[in-house]
């Protein structure tokens, strides 16, 4: 290792070298002239005696260098002189590069974040939710759950969760919060230990409502206790109901839904106190609880589902009614698990495929600006070459010329893209609900972003190649003009070509993707959902939070009602359980009448459940297209009855004609009678889907979730404020959440409005890309035949020809990915029907768009060149040859 203090000493080892070689010299000159020589024929004879003095010094030297190092070194040096010559190159270049790696770095940031980054848990790789059935259901009933828990044998503990909203009271300012109802073995299951105090266990549950205790997340410990460790003990009011809190979560734990951030954690036995019911001896329930846990060491995920499905059997087996289909799967719990789907990921994966398409975009605009360079600086090269350095050295410095500025702009683009990720952290697009995503960059983005910058860098910086191999330098000093494109401009296909029209085929396709985005959001905007949400109030509230429970929920919820409907400009008020589109919903099995064994497998359709009031329909501009709505006389004492919609009645009795009056059977073996024929609609998501639905009375299917639909053309900030005032009125502890329906659209128009705005991003970007492109080849084109085109104008061309000589080409180009671009578009956007409602790429406006946006760009980035190319003076161009 003694060449490291070599270097960092290096200089005095230089002088103390040249001044020993110089004494060396006097010393020998001494002694000549002791001899009888002259001093200059002295010094003359020690030096040819001794040699070359520069190039010995030079030999020495290399005991004390790296030669490779240095050579890089003295490389890197040259390149930074060359770049500092050419600002306006170098400017563009890293601009270019910053933005297209840092696009790259903002979507991958997002892909990991939701699909690749594990749970903040010990043991993640181990960790995996339960899905059932061939709907991959994220849920099930909580006596399932029981079963699954104790008669498998392949994980070490399975836990369930549901999230749960409640009002928590400190003895000041009472406020609504989000949590988790988790079973006693939930932070065991999580080998998570407690920042603060203790968790509660499964020795703490002693049956219903046995077990009062809260354990509050470090996020919400921070910012509503100011980090007060005497918390732990205080009783606070939960619905009313006292809780002892026990502890603090640690800092790096939000539960177990990357998109979810809880404030708290209690006992699932509790439910019936907090929610005002309980569904936990109900084993049809079984759309309710999520389960999730870490399988044992030395267990495939295969014979853990192996494991699972013999439990899934025993269920089918012993409880016929209540269980079919009980096959497993296991995924990883990223977002919400796989609740989302393969849309979601499919999305990313897709928005990554594009982000990569402008990496690659700019890549070939730089190669391109490389290659033109390189023909620029063939006179150069061709000097080195003649006085003898060789291929390969000036092939390294292009490459470190395209290395600095790839890792130039990689650093811009990275920087940009964790201060974007950043902002996104702390983005909440649906105010309502807790929901944050943790974007904050990891090592992983970090390294994907310097592989790209270093691939970016070779990539482009490798176009050139050919060229410098093929230079000849005796001919192009010979003719002292460019010779490297003197060997290729008569080609009809030039690499230059081909990288231009691939920039354009992906700017195409980036565009083409962005317009069928937002086309698809506008038609979404203006579909039929089968209601109408233009001039229509909603009423989040939980009656449970409020203390309501038993017979006193439906008591309140007609109160409501009526007091509603009495503010002056209201003109109906109507309940439903669970808004359409709202992010909810429940499902259930129905069957023919006929049928006797209610197994699920014997179902003859699964359908969207909503229980309402009778003025629902109305309020909500849902249209009643045969037989009667609901009535006030829909109660428990007379005959149950349901308004289904159009498919239902297709699917269940042939038609629409033939379903008023007929009956169909519930899970629970209730005969009911369809009295009214509504219009379809959708329910559940934008993209779904038709899905058959019924309405039921919700006198005689109570539930405590309340949802109250408001229709009115007042003001709806006044009416607004009228309907608080109302309902406070009634009950001032009553939680309530006041919107606009077409507020209440966030969440099911959220995805289309992620998904327009990331592909308007990316095509605006694939625009700039493509604009420079194809103007950077333009006006290239023109600079180098301008005395080409000053002949052409003296010999009489006119105007136009000039133009089709000077940019016929890059027009031609232009054309040629502009047509291949829309047809790989029109391929790569079917995935957007998954995302984005009413998206096709068929829509004529669309294509349309594409091929105006194409020839804007055409007209712009020629716009410049062409001025130059007709403004030639062909008498000053021959004057000055």
């Amino acid at each position: 290792m003694n060449w490291i203090p070599n270097i960092l000493r290096r200089r005095k080892l230089y002088d103390d070298l040249s001044e020993e070689m110089q004494l060396h010299l006097e010393e020998r000159a001494e002694q000549l002239m002791a001899g009888g020589m002259s001093p200059q024929e002295a010094q003359q004879a020690a030096r040819r005696a001794f040699g070359n003095r520069a190039l010995l010094e030079e030999r020495s030297r290399l005991v004390w260098q790296w030669p490779t190092l240095e050579s890089i070194l003295a490389d890197m040096r040259i390149a930074m002189r060359n770049l500092r010559r050419s600002p306006g190159f170098t400017i563009a270049a890293v601009l270019t590069l910053a933005l297209a790696i840092g696009a790259n770095a903002v979507v991958f940031g997002v892909l990991n974040a939701l699909i690749l980054r594990p749970l903040n848990v010990p043991d993640a790789q181990s960790l995996y939710t339960i899905e059932r059935g061939g709907y991959k259901e994220q849920a099930t009933s909580y006596p399932d759950y029981l079963d699954l828990r104790d008669r498998n044998r392949s994980f070490d503990g399975l836990t369930a969760y549901i999230l749960t909203q409640v009002v928590l009271d400190t003895g000041r300012n009472p406020s609504e919060i989000w949590g988790y109802e988790v079973t006693g073995n939930y932070f065991d299951a999580m080998k998570i230990q407690p920042y603060l105090g203790r968790f509660f266990h499964v020795a703490d549950e002693h049956g219903p409502n046995s077990a009062p205790y809260l354990v509050l997340t470090y996020a919400y410990w921070h910012s509503h206790f100011q980090d007060d460790r005497g918390i732990v003990g205080r009783v606070v009011q939960v619905n009313r109901h006292p809780y002892t809190i026990l502890g603090v979560a640690p800092p790096e734990f939000n539960g177990t839904l990357l998109f979810f951030y809880p404030d708290f954690f209690l006992p699932m036995v509790n439910q019936e106190q907090v929610e005002g019911l309980s569904v936990l001896n109900d084993r049809g329930h079984r759309n309710i609880f999520m389960v999730l846990g870490h399988v044992k060491a030395g267990v495939t995920p295969g014979q853990a589902i192996a494991d699972l499905d013999s439990v899934g059997a025993y269920l089918e087996k012993t409880y016929p009614k209540d269980d079919a289909y009980m096959t497993y799967s296991l995924a990883r719990p990223s977002l919400a698990g796989d609740m989302l789907g393969p849309a979601v990921k499919g999305f990313m994966t897709g928005l990554m495929l594009l982000a990569g398409l402008i990496l690659l975009a700019a890549c070939a605009n730089l190669g391109s600006l490389f290659a033109a360079r390189a023909a620029d600086r063939s006179r150069e090269v061709a000097l080195r070459l003649a006085l003898g350095s060789s291929r390969r050295r000036i092939l390294r410095a292009v490459f470190t010329e395209a290395v600095l500025i790839s890792l130039v702009g990689g650093v811009l683009g990275l920087l940009g893209s964790v201060v974007l990720l950043r902002q996104l952290s702390a983005w909440q697009p649906i105010p309502e609900y807790p929901m944050h995503l943790s974007l904050y960059p990891d090592a992983k983005v970090y390294l994907v972003a310097l592989l790209l910058a270093l691939a970016s860098g070779f990539l482009f910086g490798a176009v050139p190649v050919r060229q410098i191999l093929r230079t000849n330098p005796y001919e192009v000093v010979k003719a002292g003009s460019t010779g490297i494109i003197a060997g290729s401009a008569g080609r009809r296909i030039t690499l230059r070509d081909v990288l231009l029209v691939v920039q354009i085929a992906i700017c195409a396709v980036l565009v083409t993707s962005s317009l069928v985005a937002v086309r698809g959001l506008a038609r979404s905007m203006h579909s039929n959902f089968g209601f109408e949400p233009e001039n229509a109030m909603l009423v989040d509230t939980t009656l449970g939070m409020a203390g309501y429970s038993g017979d006193r929920v439906p008591a309140m919820q007609r109160r409501m009602i009526d007091a509603l409907q009495t503010i002056p400009g209201v003109k109906s008020v109507g309940f439903v359980s669970e808004i359409p589109l709202g992010g909810g919903g429940a499902s259930s099995d129905v069957f023919t009448e006929q049928t006797t064994d209610l197994r699920t497998s014997n179902g003859a359709a699964n359908v969207q459940v909503f229980k309402i009031s009778p003025e629902y329909l109305h309020a909500a501009g849902t249209s009643l297209l045969a037989g009667r709505g609901l009535s006030w006389q829909d109660d428990g004492n007379s005959p149950r009855v349901a308004v289904v919609n159009a498919l239902f009645a297709r699917r269940i009795f042939g038609s629409v004609s033939n379903a008023l009056g007929k009956y169909y059977k519930t899970e629970d073996g209730a005969r009911v009678q369809v009295v009214g024929i509504a219009e379809d609609g959708k329910y559940y998501q934008l993209t779904e889907d038709p899905r058959p639905a019924m309405f039921l009375p919700f006198l005689q299917s109570p539930t405590g979730m309340t949802t109250l639909v408001v229709r009115s053309e007042r003001d709806p900030q006044q009416l607004a404020g009228a309907i608080r005032n109302k309902l406070r009125g009634m009950d001032d502890s009553l939680p309530m959440f006041i919107q606009t329906w077409t507020e209440g659209l966030d969440i099911a128009l959220f995805p289309s409005r992620v998904a327009t705005v990331a592909l308007g991003v990316l095509g605006l970007m694939g625009a700039m890309l493509s604009l420079t492109g194809i103007f950077g080849m333009a006006a290239y084109s023109v600079s180098k035949r301008l005395r080409e085109l000053g002949i052409r104008m003296a010999l009489g061309a006119q105007r136009k020809q000039v133009l089709q000589a000077a940019l016929g080409r890059p027009l031609i180009l232009l054309a040629i990915g502009s047509a291949a671009g829309l047809l790989l578009g029109i391929v790569a956007t079917r995935v957007l029907a998954f995302i984005v409602y009413l998206a096709t790429p068929r829509d004529p406006l669309v294509l349309a768009g594409v091929v105006l946006a194409m020839v804007l760009l055409g007209i712009v980035a020629t716009w410049i060149p062409a001025q130059r190319a007709l403004s030639i003076d062909p008498m000053m161009l021959l004057r000055e040859d």
